[in-house]
């Protein structure tokens, strides 16, 4: 399989801050046209939005999509429950996941993947209050490593 150039539209930058990422999916969106056209200018918003659960499909509830300037008429459905485009078994596999061993669902981008909008979705568990400063320490202790490395021309 050709490993293809993925161009993102947006991304989600607390994701990897506030939660331990078990495992991603790659989903399609059930989109109208002048969401497409908004999404093609960078129009989308998916940091406070989450994945919920009805019956047999899966949404998309609170992501915010600007309408285009002159769709005015369609201000009112701006952040509408979209529904993914996932598979039956996968559906079952998230499901059970959330139920019995307490993770979560979050979407952590969207990008193209050939004429196709598709959205990235991560199976995640909440991170405690002193992982995210080891994270923290980790990342400053990175930062002074290298410094010290070009400050003291050491490979």
């Amino acid at each position: 399989m050709i490993n293809q150039k993925k161009s993102y539209i947006t991304y989600n930058k607390k994701i990897k801050f506030l939660y331990f990422i078990k495992k991603e999916f790659e989903v399609g969106l059930s989109l109208f046209g002048w969401e497409v056209k908004s999404i093609r200018l960078g129009k989308i918003n998916i940091i406070n939005s989450y994945i919920k659960f009805k019956k047999l499909n899966i949404y998309l509830i609170n992501a915010i999509i600007s309408p285009l300037n002159n769709l005015n008429k369609y201000e009112i459905i701006k952040s509408r429950k979209i529904k993914l485009l996932i598979k039956k078994k996968e559906i079952f596999f998230l499901f059970n996941k959330i139920k019995i061993e307490g993770y979560t669902i979050k979407p952590s981008c969207v990008y193209w993947k050939k004429n196709w909008i598709k959205l990235n979705i991560c199976l995640v568990k909440g991170k405690k209050k002193y992982d995210k400063r080891k994270n923290i320490k980790e990342k400053e202790w990175k930062k002074k490593k290298s410094f010290l490395k070009k400050t003291l021309k050491i490979k």
